[in-house]
């Protein structure tokens, strides 16, 4: 009997194992109240209140929170997706604050308790695409990024905005160890960054945010692949000049400055028209702009999106 080798299949491809366990939890929970399950595992006691519903969510099914807590990018605190679930927790997120300046009438310096206040909480539930070729849908809570910006007056020169994350060598990995040039670095243009949908987010799920998912402040870009939603945030910049980004510094053929989710240009090392979500067998069709076209495609009007990937 001839056995054929199956065809290498990249990480991306797999089920965490932690998913195929949550299954059959899952199914073995069955009995339990339908809010439970629907959670995938409750999340800590630590609620937001007076959120509001944002006509911006989709009504597309939410990824459990488990997978969304226990599958993630935070090289910082790991490679492997499971490990930020458990050393994330050293970080330490209080007192914490935001400092902004560059060219800016106003630089400042936001604790926390101010970027809570800065602007209405809401949730908005967003689609949420992993250039590795994986998606979740999450309800993240925060307010536009563009509230922040406008408090701060940006001057003439201010092009491009500049973000980076803590870096706490206590408690995270070496440049070394994690493979990346340490603090973590994003940007946006400026007509992005104001853009209503492009949001500094505090919470997920009704609470806080998970310390691995971002704690306390991260950016959440949805037409963009998730790198661009830098987390932790710690300095925002205004500036002139395009930003450097941590993946375009790390490898700049694999990771354009822009990176919008576009399923036409192939990462140099598997293809980005499908997709897998979180928890689910089968792949589905990546969206143009990851389903955010409508809102977001005029800010790329007549650009090359091969050439600006």
């Amino acid at each position: 009997m001839l056995i054929q080798r199956s065809p290498d299949i990249r990480r991306s491809e797999i089920t965490p194992k932690h998913l195929y366990l949550s299954r059959r939890s899952f199914l073995a929970a069955l009995p339990m109240t339908g809010a439970a399950l629907a959670a995938g595992a409750a999340p800590p006691d630590n609620k937001l209140s007076g959120i509001a519903k944002s006509p911006f969510s989709t009504t597309e099914k939410v990824t459990p929170y488990n997978d969304v807590t226990h599958y993630n990018n935070y090289y910082e605190f790991g490679t492997s997706k499971d490990q930020p679930a458990s050393l994330a927790q050293k970080l330490k997120t209080s007192p914490w604050t935001v400092k902004v300046e560059g060219a800016v009438n106003k630089p400042q310096v936001f604790d926390i308790d101010a970027i809570m206040k800065m602007a209405p909480l809401e949730e908005r539930i967003y689609r949420h695409r992993c250039v590795e070729a994986w998606s979740i849908v999450v309800p993240w809570i925060g307010f536009p990024l563009n509230a922040l910006i406008k408090k701060v007056e940006p001057t003439e020169k201010a092009k491009f905005v500049a973000f980076q994350t803590v870096l706490d060598q206590r408690v995270m990995l070496s440049e070394s160890a994690a493979g990346i040039p340490l603090p973590y670095v994003e940007g946006l243009r400026m007509d992005e960054a104001m853009h209503p949908l492009a949001i500094l987010c505090v919470g997920m799920y009704g609470e806080a945010l998970a310390k691995q998912d971002g704690a306390p402040v991260r950016l959440v870009v949805p037409w963009k692949y998730g790198f661009k939603s830098i987390k932790s945030i710690v300095k925002i910049k205004f500036v002139e000049k395009q930003p450097p980004t941590t993946w375009n510094l790390t490898n700049a053929r694999e990771y354009g400055f822009y990176s919008n989710v576009n399923p036409e240009v192939d990462h140099p090392r598997w293809s980005q028209a499908s997709e897998r979500r979180l928890g689910e067998f089968f792949r589905r069709k990546t969206l143009m702009f990851n389903g955010y076209g409508d809102q977001v495609a005029q800010l790329y009007a007549g650009m090359d999106l091969r050439k600006n990937y």
